[in-house]
């Protein structure tokens, strides 16, 4: 019986001591938290924002309709491309053809009636002309009679001529004055003639002026029967046919639209960036621009322009505009410009640009998930319990207010506790952020998990486990 005793004693004695060494290692196991970690490395840093959109050219512009009338001829279909003046369709525009040509042939009209007006006057001028050394010729010849006349009459009353003589002289004079007062007489009625003939000529060079004018006009008329090509560029959508009636109205109204020609020679890509990234993008910034249509490639580009009106995201409509005040979130339209477009590229095509704001060579970074807050009074090494005194002491607001402040920082592992170290941050990236102050490389940081972070506290103690979720699932 000694030997059953001792064997029992014994075994008891085993047990005991590995229930001590058990829940000793247990209670010196309670309160530690199990952390995962990284380090805080120096590395290239890329900030970057995100949005998405689609490709459209820089200028494009819709040929609408400025007359009515069936459309009897398209010049050219959907992708041709085009040259600036070239004819794009015709519409029916026989009335306004046929009083162009009435107008063409008033205007001959008038311009016919001008030159016989102007060959009148310059027969008039002409006539005058002839008129005028006709008078001055009877005039002289007036006064040699005149002279004549009166010395056959001086030398009649003197006895020495014959009244013979007189006679005929003085017949001579007289029908020398009134040839002389006829041709005066001529030259006032073809003076007169001739004004009446330069009225006509204004007249009727008024008339070629107003019917010009006129020509002018109808002519415009007929000319927006036809469309023409505003730009060099690509048609690029063209929803009629010949046949179809347009008529002149409203944009994106059905029948006013002919075609759109887009100029491809600059084509960009329009984003919609969150109202909370767009104070980073700035005109000119690098981005990379992928198209769904033509995956497994990148293309580059930069800003060329940046909205200044925040465009609802439900609606799509401009925030000033909306008669209903909104919490929602917006977003800022963002333009930008592909450096080297590739040829099938269509407008229209969904894209995502991913636009650089910043870039950090050679800088500390922690991951993103690391950054916490905690408010300074959870900071503060417990105070042991004060006497009753203490507690029933009136809090000090200032004081109060002081500790409820936030602070930005991570907890860093060192001699097996968590200490919360304030730091101060610069760009972000996908998945790092800069550390401008408060880490040095390769402190460790404790990066996980999320639920830990939010909720660990200051100087607690932790355990160091950076098993992947699978490994810990074997063990």
């Amino acid at each position: 019986m000694k030997t059953k005793w001792k064997i029992v004693i014994a075994v008891v004695v085993v047990l005991v001591l590995v229930i001590g060494v058990y829940a000793s290692t247990v209670y010196s196991k309670r309160g530690v938290v199990s952390v995962q970690t990284g380090s805080a490395v120096r590395m290239d840093l890329l900030s970057q924002v995100t949005a998405s959109g689609e490709i459209k050219p820089k200028n494009y512009i819709n040929i609408g309709a400025n007359a009515m009338g069936e459309i009897t001829g398209l010049a050219v279909k959907e992708g041709d491309r085009v040259r600036k003046g070239q004819l794009l369709a015709k519409i029916e525009n026989t009335q306004p053809a046929a009083t162009v040509e009435s107008q063409k042939a008033n205007l001959s009209s008038a311009e016919a009636d001008s030159g016989a007006a102007e060959a009148g006057v310059k027969a008039a001028d002409e006539n005058l002309s002839t008129l005028r050394a006709a008078i001055s010729q009877s005039k002289a010849d007036l006064e040699r009679m005149k002279v004549d006349y009166q010395r056959a009459e001086s030398m009649y009353k003197e006895g020495l001529g014959a009244k013979q003589d007189f006679d005929v002289k003085k017949s001579y004079y007289d029908a020398q004055v009134a040839a002389v007062q006829q041709s005066e007489a001529r030259l006032v009625q073809a003076r007169a003639q001739r004004e009446q003939t330069a009225a006509q000529l204004i007249a009727t060079q008024r008339r070629i002026g107003v019917a010009r004018a006129d020509l002018a006009r109808i002519n415009d008329i007929l000319h927006k029967y036809d469309s023409y090509a505003p730009l060099d560029g690509v048609v690029t959508n063209l929803p009629v046919r010949a046949g179809e009636t347009v008529v002149p109205g409203l944009q994106n109204q059905t029948g006013t639209i002919i075609m759109t020609i887009a100029d491809m020679s600059l084509i960009t890509a329009e984003v919609k960036v969150d109202e909370t990234d767009i104070v980073n993008v700035k005109l000119n910034q690098v981005a990379e621009i992928t198209i769904d249509a033509i995956p497994n490639k990148t293309f580059k580009g930069h800003v060329s322009e940046i909205g200044n009106t925040a465009i609802l995201r439900s609606t799509g409509v401009a925030a000033s505009q909306s008669a209903i005040s909104s919490q929602e979130a917006k977003d800022f339209k963002v333009v930008v410009a592909m450096d080297n477009p590739p040829d099938e590229v269509r407008p229209g095509l969904s894209c995502t640009a991913k636009i650089t704001t910043a870039t950090r060579k050679n800088v500390i970074t922690i991951p993103i998930q690391a950054l916490t807050v905690r408010q300074k009074g959870d900071l503060e090494p417990k105070k042991p319990l004060g006497t009753g005194t203490q507690a029933a002491t009136k809090p000090d607001p200032v004081a109060e207010k002081a500790r409820k402040e936030e602070v930005q920082g991570v907890f860093v592992v060192s001699g097996g506790k968590a200490q919360f170290r304030k730091v101060e941050t610069g760009i972000t990236g996908a998945t790092d952020i800069e550390v401008l102050s408060g880490l040095k490389e390769g402190d460790q940081i404790i990066t996980g998990t999320y639920q830990i972070i939010r909720t660990i506290a200051n100087d607690a103690q932790v355990k160091v486990d950076n098993k992947s979720p699978a490994q810990q699932q074997k063990t």
